[in-house]
């Protein structure tokens, strides 16, 4: 083992995923499974058509606590914070002055306390960041001590459902407290897949008991970063660090809808003056979903032209989608070139490849509505 992997964090089941014989990568300072026995593709395949295990434990839990957390929360994000329901989560952003995206989260209101779920290689600046912004205002832990997993896929509710009777009935981004052979979790019905799903918060100490009780059901595999990318991109879901970061805005990100009607009239939020000229006159670029003709993926950082041949932006992310049966792709391209069914060129490797933008998701989203 090398220095440099030496010096890498491990999550409470990597001792699983050796035992499973995951190929491991270092990803956001962990040593993570990149892929299992089974290979990408088919995980990406038993995924879509039955239930699919991720760690993602690399991920940043965090508790927030005060006289009114989402209050406080609401002056570093542009989400409904306040108008949460108790047991209900939502989708945010961090922002800086500029309207710049710091992080994406997930909030939840747990009643006593906010519960934050934070990207792997921005939690320490993330947390930093709510400790400065917060001081005097509400109480901001790391909860190192926990676990997390994701069960995704159309079969994952039936799964979950011999464990957790109640999960059966929850709806698409609740939360639920509940015991999992015993033992606490919290479940949140939400996933990164575009499938049906769970995300699972328990104890470090319970988290190879709960993997091993879930992957010895016949409907679930071990599923890995591999994967976890391809789905993603076919749902049509951001990458923190690829297609947004400090440099694009939500508008930019075609992100509106995270942008509720109070909080565009009150604003109240980092770079709202500049969010709100773009609400109302137009951004100069946008996130596009991209569809490349014939077979040949265009990779991160391919470079976009408009009929004319002049450069208009980049791909963010791209590979080939397994359930589209194609390579898709997502970037940003000028606005004029924005619209479904424009025509791009994409030069892959020098050479010239034609595509069109087009609608996202690439496969239909199936989270679970009741």
């Amino acid at each position: 083992m090398t220095e440099a992997a030496t010096a890498l964090k491990t999550t409470p089941l990597h001792a699983l995923h050796v035992e499973l014989g995951a190929r491991m990568v270092p990803f956001a300072g962990y040593d993570m499974p990149v892929q299992y026995p089974l290979g990408i593709l088919k995980e990406h395949q038993h995924t879509r058509e039955k239930a699919g295990l991720f760690d993602v434990s690399h991920m940043g839990q965090v508790r927030l606590t005060g006289a009114d957390p989402a209050g406080a929360l609401e002056t570093l994000v542009p989400g409904d914070i306040k108008g949460l329901a108790q047991g209900r989560m939502r989708y945010t952003l961090f922002l800086n002055e500029q309207g710049g995206i710091l992080d994406d989260l997930m909030v939840t209101n747990a009643g006593d306390h906010l519960f934050l779920v934070v990207n792997a290689a921005c939690k320490d600046q993330d947390v930093a960041h709510l400790r400065e912004k917060l001081a005097g205002k509400a109480e901001v832990e790391l909860l190192d001590d926990l676990a997390l997993m994701a069960l995704q896929g159309p079969m994952a509710a039936e799964v979950m459902a011999r464990f957790v009777p109640e999960a059966a009935t929850m709806k698409f981004m609740s939360y639920l407290s509940a015991t999992f052979k015993g033992v606490p979790v919290i479940l949140t019905r939400s996933g990164y897949t575009g499938e049906d799903g769970y995300e699972i918060s328990c104890d470090k100490s319970d988290a190879e008991m709960i993997a091993r009780a879930l992957l010895g059901e016949s409907e679930v595999e071990a599923i890995g970063l591999g994967a976890r990318d391809s789905l993603r991109l076919e749902a049509g879901l951001c990458l923190y660090g690829h297609d947004i970061d400090t440099t694009t805005t939500p508008v930019d990100g075609a992100l509106e809808w995270t942008l509720p009607k109070r909080r565009r009239a009150e604003g109240g939020f980092p770079g709202y003056d500049i969010i709100h000229h773009q609400l109302t006159e137009g951004a100069a670029r946008r996130r596009v979903g991209i569809q490349p003709d014939g077979r040949q993926p265009a990779r991160e950082h391919t470079e976009i032209q408009d009929a004319n041949g002049t450069v208009i932006g980049e791909i963010t992310s791209g590979g080939f989608g397994p359930t589209a049966g194609a390579p898709v792709a997502m970037g940003y391209v000028d606005i004029a070139n924005s619209a479904v069914g424009t025509p791009l060129t994409l030069v892959v490797r020098g050479k010239p490849l034609p595509a069109r933008v087009a609608a996202t998701p690439f496969v239909p989203q199936r989270y679970y509505r009741g």
